[in-house]
């Protein structure tokens, strides 16, 4: 009998060498690296720009903490890999017609710091993102003119009309055209992107439900500046497949802080009884319904939902983006909803502040509508001391009256005033009818999820 052989060493290894190979070649490992390394666009901004930011802050010379300066001045954070000491969300990449410079992605959003973590796919609620945009195309000596702000106030953005700007110049098969088609565009948009998270337990997403939650081709409208054609575009579609490999790969950041268990399960009955109707449960066996809940019944601020037009839609649903197959075997199609979708809660505690728009400041505020703030700022810091973990969120100033209208709009920026179009925080008032003891204890349940 011929004794049994058992692989050698050398051969042990290079199975273990060729599995790891395989595991770092998956698709969200390349989706994330995608997403920290390389940019799909071009540059937009030379590196003198950001390294002469400081000129438009009123300064006579450069500080010597310049990157902290630039993060604080624009509410960005350390990347937490190696991004040559530039803010998470800039990157160098190639500027034509040679060289490189800088370019923004998706992380400039998506990134986020709170109670001292940075954490990957959290809305960044810091970000100044119209002070940014203008402060570097200055630095370079052109102005950004558009017939839409980026941003109203500081931790919100615009998601609906660069999308539609840039659709115009596109047509079916992604080409540019050489006349735009003219579509309507709103005005005051504020929008907290939702975390990355969530949509695994999504089945549309973004606020309105504007489209399967599973669509890789949505995203791609972010390739569509001029200097990418309509077939460059095509080609990257296995680069967002694997990105959205990555963001489904995500997990929910657990809650940093102690939690009373016994007050937490009291909280839980509450939860199913008041809130899960909408918004879902929770646990190995827990269900997430997807509603969409009418403006009607919402009750809040309209005007994001309201800025996506049907005429948007149809261009959009003509287009390559919408011939994605989808699960069910049909065209992924974008709709349009009149209403907002009830979130999934998990890693709800990281992701203050809340509602579409950011207008209220916490949990608390959101289970209690007559609590909530009209006019406030905050430090714009993201330390554990910035935390509130007692109504769950961020913790404000509370403030007398609005902004100077004469203000820079820098410091307007800062300010968040609710009285303003697209920054209404009314609605939402189903937590009104619980004693104050009951909404601490849903809130004590929240912070588990």
């Amino acid at each position: 009998m011929r004794p049994l052989r058992v692989p050698g060493i050398a051969t042990a290894c290079l199975l273990i060498v060729s599995i790891a190979a395989a595991a770092e070649t998956s698709p969200a490992l390349r989706g994330r690296d995608i997403m920290f390394y390389k940019s799909l666009n071009p540059g937009i901004w030379s590196t003198k720009a950001y390294d002469t930011l400081w000129r438009a802050w009123g300064l006579s010379a450069k500080p010597a903490n310049y990157d902290e300066a630039v993060r604080d001045r624009y509410g960005l954070h350390a990347a937490p890999y190696k991004n040559d000491g530039r803010p998470l969300g800039l990157l160098e990449a190639p500027r034509f017609p040679f060289g490189k410079g800088l370019v923004n992605n998706c992380l400039l959003c998506h990134g986020g710091r709170v109670a001292g973590q940075t954490i990957i796919g959290l809305a960044n609620s810091t970000l100044d993102l119209q002070s940014l945009f203008e402060d570097l195309s200055s630095a370079d000596g052109f102005s950004m003119r558009f017939p839409f702000q980026f941003s109203y106030v500081r931790g919100t953005v615009d998601p609906i009309n660069p999308s539609v700007f840039l659709t115009q110049f596109r047509d079916a098969e992604l080409n540019v055209r050489p006349h735009p088609v003219k579509l309507p565009m709103g005005t005051d948009i504020c929008s907290d992107p939702p975390a990355w998270w969530l949509l695994k337990r999504k089945k549309t997403r973004d606020w309105n439900g504007l489209i399967d939650a599973r669509s890789t081709r949505v995203d791609m409208v972010n390739l569509f500046t001029p200097l990418n054609s309509g077939d460059y575009v095509k080609k990257q579609e296995q680069a967002f497949a694997d990105i959205s490999s990555y963001l489904l790969s995500i997990e929910a950041p657990k809650y940093p802080f102690p939690v009373d268990s016994s007050l937490a399960a009291r909280g839980k009955e509450l939860f199913k009884e008041n809130c899960a109707r909408c918004h879902g449960s929770y646990g190995p066996n827990g269900h997430y319904p997807n509603k969409i809940v009418d403006l009607d019944e919402i009750g809040t601020d309209p005007r994001l939902t309201l800025a996506v037009s049907e005429q948007f839609k149809e261009i959009f649903n003509k287009s390559w983006l919408a011939r994605e197959i989808g699960a069910d075997g049909k065209p992924i199609q974008a709709a349009v909803h009149r209403g907002y979708q009830a979130p999934p809660l998990d890693g709800i505690w990281a992701t203050a502040p809340y509602f579409h728009n950011s207008s209220a400041p916490t949990v608390y505020d959101v289970l209690n509508s007559k609590a909530r703030p009209k006019i406030y700022t905050r430090s714009y810091r993201t330390e554990k001391e910035d935390y509130d973990p007692v109504k769950l969120g961020l913790k404000i100033t509370v403030l007398q009256q609005s902004p100077d209208p004469k203000l820079p709009g820098y410091e307007r920026r800062k300010i968040y005033d609710t009285t303003q179009p697209g920054r209404g925080n009314a609605g939402h008032n189903f937590g009104d009818d619980l004693a104050d003891a009951e909404r601490m204890a849903v809130i004590e349940y929240l912070k588990t999820l």
